[in-house]
C-alpha cells in the first residue's frame, strides 16, 4: 500500500471530478469578499495542492474558470455551477474542502484563517487543533 495521500472530489452533478495526490498544503479558511462572492458563504475552507498533483477526471474534464484577480482564476462546473476552487498562476490549485468526497480527513483541517475582518461582526470563526 502506498503512503501517498489520494484525495478525490467533485461538483454537485458529477460532471467535474478531481483527484489530488500528495500532501495537502496550507489548509485554511477565508472570509474575504472575493471568497464570499465566489462561494455564497461567509467563510470558505481551502486546501492547496501543487498543480501537477491535481488531475481532472470527470466526463467534462477541467472546470470552467473566471479570472478573478491578477494572479488567480476561480474554478466552477459549467453544468451545475458548483464552485470547486481557484487555479493560481503559481503552480498551485486551491480546492474548496466542501468539494472533497471525504471532508473529515485530518490533513484537510484548517490551521489558520485569512481576512477575519471581512466577516460580519456576528460571524464567529474558531480554528482549533484536534
Amino acid at each position: 500500500m502506498s503512503d501517498i495521500a489520494v484525495h478525490t472530489g467533485g461538483c454537485l452533478c458529477g460532471a467535474i471530478r478531481f483527484e489530488a495526490t500528495g500532501p495537502a498544503l496550507k489548509p485554511h479558511t477565508c472570509s474575504c469578499k472575493m471568497c464570499q462572492r465566489h462561494s455564497g458563504a461567509l467563510t470558505t475552507a481551502w486546501v492547496e495542492f501543487a498543480a501537477d498533483k491535481v488531475s481532472w477526471t470527470g466526463a467534462v474534464g477541467a472546470p470552467a474558470t473566471y479570472r478573478s484577480s491578477d494572479y488567480s482564476s476561480r474554478a466552477f462546473c459549467p453544468t451545475c455551477g458548483s464552485t470547486l476552487g481557484a487555479i493560481d498562476d503559481d503552480p498551485v490549485i486551491a480546492l474548496l474542502v466542501g468539494a472533497f468526497d471525504d471532508t473529515g480527513r485530518n490533513d484537510l483541517v484548517p490551521t489558520a484563517h485569512s481576512y477575519r475582518g471581512g466577516r460580519p461582526p456576528w460571524w464567529r470563526i474558531s480554528i482549533s487543533s484536534q
